[in-house]
């Protein structure tokens, strides 16, 4: 990862490690997979890695780009990529606070929505406006439950409220996300 990172550096992109990972590392869990947000586009990290496979192409992403997106006007996925050019733009475009935390081997852990003080508390919170955060991806209300079961945590009043009053968005999940998730949150802890 480390390498990866360096090499989109040396040719003069940011790259950073960011979301699950992060808050994986930072709870000292085991990491299953590493995602890498870089300002560079899709096209020059093809271009850069031998091995990379354009995995969403239509939506800006390469095995290891993640990027923001505009809007998202069926409720799941975006209508058009919008590039940003800094880690914190890209940051304030995530689901939940303890998952928009982004680190660099010399920046060190950027968090400029208080992921890890939510790690503490055991809180799944929204970055910004929760209703915003829903009605871009409506599979978020399920996600947070997911972490909800996932990491033991509470939810934040306003994430309830929000998915209380966003819930018919989930229409516009295909069910296989759905049952795909509530498959995790029943394994994880039925009671959630």
């Amino acid at each position: 990862i480390l390498e990866i990172i360096q090499k989109i550096n040396d040719i003069g992109y940011e790259a950073y490690v960011v979301g699950g990972c992060v808050r994986d590392y930072l709870l000292n869990r085991p990491i299953h997979d590493y995602d890498i947000c870089t300002s560079a586009k899709p096209e020059v990290i093809l271009n850069l890695f031998d091995r990379s496979i354009g995995t969403g192409l239509k939506h800006g992403t390469v095995t290891v780009l993640l990027i923001s997106t505009g809007e998202f006007k069926d409720h799941r996925h975006p209508d058009s990529v919008r590039y940003v050019s800094t880690i914190e733009e890209d940051l304030s475009r995530r689901d939940f606070t303890v998952n928009a935390m982004a680190y660099h081997p010399s920046r060190g852990l950027i968090d400029p929505y208080g992921g890890q003080v939510d790690l503490k508390r055991k809180i799944i919170r929204c970055v910004g406006n929760p209703d915003r955060r829903f009605n871009e991806d409506a599979l978020r209300m399920l996600r947070a439950y997911r972490f909800c079961a996932k990491l033991g945590f509470s939810m934040d009043e306003t994430v309830k409220k929000s998915i209380d009053t966003n819930a018919s968005l989930i229409q516009y999940v295909s069910i296989e996300r759905i049952v795909h998730e509530l498959k995790e949150i029943i394994e994880t802890n039925p009671q959630v």
